[in-house]
């Protein structure tokens, strides 16, 4: 809408600029005045109007301009209903927030159920009903501390312990090269060099030696190629928090990917379930079995788990936790059996090492993990490496 205000006032010649057009949205983002015709109207005419005998012909271009957005609008409403609901969405203080119950799992699954059955229709700005904005435990759009989200988009809270809505993720993309130079020097730590199969390389070495004792006569000496023999299964956290850290983990899996012969990645969402998948535009279509994976690969492999550990603990400590389905087995199980498969393995959070005293899930995580949570740096992968190649 603000592009087709630009070019109008453009064709009632006034000699608005790109600069000027950049500078009201500008403006507009930073919120410095209130969602009022009269308001946009002053702060329009402000930025993009710089000479005093134009403000009559601005005048009559922004009338004109209302009319058109007026005439397209409902008969029967003054204004577009999302408007509306954007008011109910509350900005409440940190003493506001911290008076709000929390339930409790049992009692808020309880609360719920009940809700659907009583409800029979559309509510906004609440502290009761399924609805948008408020402080109700149900719905989307609002803030409460420990509550489900259904049918709509965050408000960034992220307090959510279910989520109620089909959700798609993203794979993460292997081939980002800025940047990851350092985490290949670090994942290498890992490599272990093996010599199997034909023999397909020179030794020099023994070639020179054996030469100088065949009284100079070539005797070339050869040996098995030699390869990576180290064997990673790696799981990735995806969706939800982890959007803040996507660039990071890229890097390490393009670094991974690179110093890695043998490498199966799979990804999970908050915690490890009774499914992984491969492949996030398929996770609902093409699942694997989680007791199918830990069978198909030995002790051989090292496990790496990456994600920031950022969830309710709800999801680790009790059944039907996990935001998106209902699990029959804790988080923690599930964890536990990858760590009982596998003893070499390690966590890589990239949530910065300073925000971990503050997640109560991230020092769960870190406690079953027996301490072996390293951060995405340098210095961590480091550590890790190190462990896992004892």
């Amino acid at each position: 809408m603000l592009l087709d205000f630009f070019y109008h006032l453009r064709s009632h010649r006034l000699p608005v600029s790109v600069n000027e057009y950049l500078t009201l949205l500008g403006a507009l983002k930073s919120g410095v005045m209130p969602p009022t015709l009269d308001d946009f109207y002053h702060l329009s005419r402000m930025t993009l109007v710089k000479d005093e005998t134009l403000f009559d012909r601005f005048d009559q271009a922004f009338g004109a301009f209302y009319r058109q957005i007026e005439a397209r609008l409902p008969a029967d409403k003054d204004i577009p209903l999302d408007w509306l609901i954007k008011e109910f969405q509350k900005h409440l203080s940190p003493e506001e927030k911290a008076a709000i119950e929390k339930h409790g799992w049992d009692k808020l699954m309880a609360l719920f159920k009940q809700r659907l059955e009583e409800q029979k229709e559309r509510h906004a700005g609440g502290n009761k009903w399924i609805g948008t904005g408020g402080t109700s435990a149900f719905g989307h759009g609002g803030y409460h501390p420990e509550g489900i989200r259904v049918g709509g988009p965050s408000a960034g809270n992220r307090t959510a312990v279910k989520v109620w809505e089909k959700r798609e993720f993203r794979d993460y993309d292997d081939s980002q090269e800025l940047g990851t130079r350092n985490f290949k020097m670090a994942l290498r730590r890992l490599r272990r060099f093996a010599r199997e199969g034909a023999e397909l390389e020179l030794d020099l070495d023994d070639t020179i030696s054996h030469t100088a004792r065949n009284a100079g006569f070539l005797d070339l000496r050869m040996v098995p190629e030699r390869h990576n023999a180290v064997k990673v299964l790696m799981l990735l956290d995806v969706g939800g928090s982890m959007d803040d850290h996507i660039q990071r983990v890229e890097e390490l899996f393009s670094a991974a990917r690179s110093e890695f012969h043998h490498l199966d990645v799979y990804y999970f969402h908050n915690c490890p379930y009774e499914h992984l998948w491969k492949t996030n535009s398929r996770r609902h279509a093409e699942r694997f079995d989680t007791w199918d994976v830990i069978r198909k690969y030995n002790e051989d492999w090292r496990l790496i788990l990456v994600g920031d550990a950022t969830m309710s603990p709800y999801e680790l400590l009790h059944p039907g936790g996990s935001v998106e389905h209902h699990n029959k087995e804790t988080g923690a199980a599930w964890l536990q059996r990858l760590l009982d498969n596998w003893p070499k393995s390690v966590w890589l959070n990239p949530e910065p090492e300073g925000y971990w005293p503050y997640r109560q899930s991230i020092a769960i995580v870190k406690n079953l993990m027996h301490d072996h949570m390293y951060s995405v740096t340098v210095s961590g992968l480091e550590q890790a490496m190190r462990h896992l190649s004892k």
